[in-house]
């Protein structure tokens, strides 16, 4: 195992806070020890903790039988088959097998064996937002520089007064999700960062899991999070930093969080692929700093990403425009950009119009495919509103696009099918318009 790990869970610091009880480092490894014995001989497993100290425990445990763990991109039942189709002899690994374990840990062996730089110890899925997820394997190497690159990005705004503090994370993201995972579990354990052992997702009880945190407390969220935290008018203890990410952030919203919170704003640019490589203050800057070391190259379909911790070059759908300075801007996703009568859009520009309709909480434009997968020429919306009618909408949207545009059908729905990062898998979106 890496030294600088072996070491940190070895220390009694506090690594898991929850309400009545807490995990040391130590206490982190003892139960991964014990877990890690009892574990079955297999080449993977479906982390499917949800309790946070389990997941950490789980996934230490792993490294310790060699074992990859596998981040599914959801819990339906149906994405678990998959995932487990594809990773012949996984099992399943939940907070009950991890409970059960507690009581053999305290007389398992601790012997922390060495992880290969280049091992694959995670393989995490996309999220089905623009089609079927995808595995992206994760080597050890990885992980380690960029966490590294993450806490030094979150040090430098808690600041010099605080640069020896102990920051202590809230997440409202799961471990499951790339995004969680380095924000979650890699931070605390390389990072030199606690984490709340909680899930919270409504406003109140974010706010309540915030005050059960000592200073520094960074909050870990998502752009759907923050609206609503914004809109909740709730009250929050002292955060000193917000991270935002899976979804753009505007300036309004991020703008609304600091002045509201007394806060600051920090937004991360990454993928599934790639783990986080920019990132940037949204209320002060529109372009993103790419981390050392991280190249960026336009290509024809998208861009070329490499780093020295990457095993290869990632080609991603992201539109960068490059500036002389080192920094880069997004102009969009190829896969987000629709012909509708010989005429191009964005449908993230789409969805933002949609958006700013009075009455609307929640929107998103999309384009269906056809029988065959020929592209359909209309678009479709999904709706959350509240006091007005769907004829109503296209006619306040109207004024606000082009009509080739403009979505039919646009449906009213209670809820977007949204997943716990606020992203929508395609096929929820698709299976919502059958209904």
């Amino acid at each position: 195992m890496s030294p600088a790990l072996a070491r940190l869970l070895a220390e009694e610091r506090p690594l898991v806070r929850m309400p009545g009880a807490a995990l040391t480092a130590g206490d982190l490894r003892s139960l991964a020890a014990g877990l890690a014995a009892a574990l079955p001989s297999a080449p993977a497993a479906l982390n499917l903790c949800e309790r946070r100290g389990n997941f950490l425990a789980g996934f230490v445990a792993l490294l310790m039988r060699g074992q990859t763990c596998l981040l599914p991109p959801s819990r339906a039942p149906a994405a678990l088959d998959e995932v487990m189709q594809e990773h012949p002899g996984c099992y399943r690994l939940d907070d009950a097998v991890v409970e059960r374990c507690r009581v053999a840990a305290d007389v398992a062996p601790r012997a922390l064996p060495d992880v290969a730089a280049q091992r694959v110890v995670v393989v995490g899925y996309t999220s089905g937002s623009t089609g079927r997820p995808t595995a992206n394997p994760k080597t050890w190497a990885t992980f380690v520089a960029s966490t590294r690159l993450n806490a030094a990005r979150l040090r430098d705004v808690l600041g010099a007064e605080q640069h020896d503090a102990l920051p202590w994370l809230l997440a409202t993201v799961p471990p499951q999700h790339m995004y969680g995972m380095e924000m979650s579990v890699l931070l605390p354990l390389l990072g030199g960062m606690g984490i709340h052992g909680g899930h919270p997702l409504y406003p109140a009880d974010i706010a309540a899991a915030l005050a059960e945190l000592p200073e520094p407390r960074i909050l870990v969220t998502t752009p759907v999070h923050l609206r609503a935290l914004v809109q909740s008018g709730v009250e929050l203890p002292a955060v000193r930093a917000v991270v935002s990410a899976t979804a753009p952030l505007t300036q309004e919203m991020a703008e609304a969080v600091e002045r509201r919170f007394q806060t600051t704003v920090l937004e991360f640019f990454g993928s599934t692929e790639t783990c986080v490589i920019a990132s940037r203050r949204p209320t002060r800057e529109l372009a993103w700093h790419a981390y050392p070391g991280v190249a960026l190259q336009p290509q024809e379909a998208g861009t070329r990403v490499s780093a020295p911790w990457l095993p290869e070059a990632v080609l991603l759908q992201d539109v960068l425009e490059l500036r002389d300075d080192g920094c880069f801007i997004v102009r969009g996703r190829n896969a987000d950009m629709v012909e509708v009568g010989g005429k191009r859009a964005s449908l993230a520009d789409l969805t933002r119009r949609l958006m700013s309709v009075p009455g609307v909480r929640d929107a998103i434009v999309f384009q269906p495919e056809a029988a065959g997968g020929a592209a359909v020429q209309r678009l479709a919306a999904l709706v959350v509103a509240d006091g007005v009618t769907d004829a109503q909408l296209l006619e306040r949207l109207a004024p606000l696009m082009d009509p080739v545009f403009l979505p039919r059908p646009l449906m009213l729905v209670a809820r977007l099918p949204r997943n716990d990062v606020g992203k929508l898998p395609r096929d929820e979106l698709l299976a919502a318009l059958r209904r």
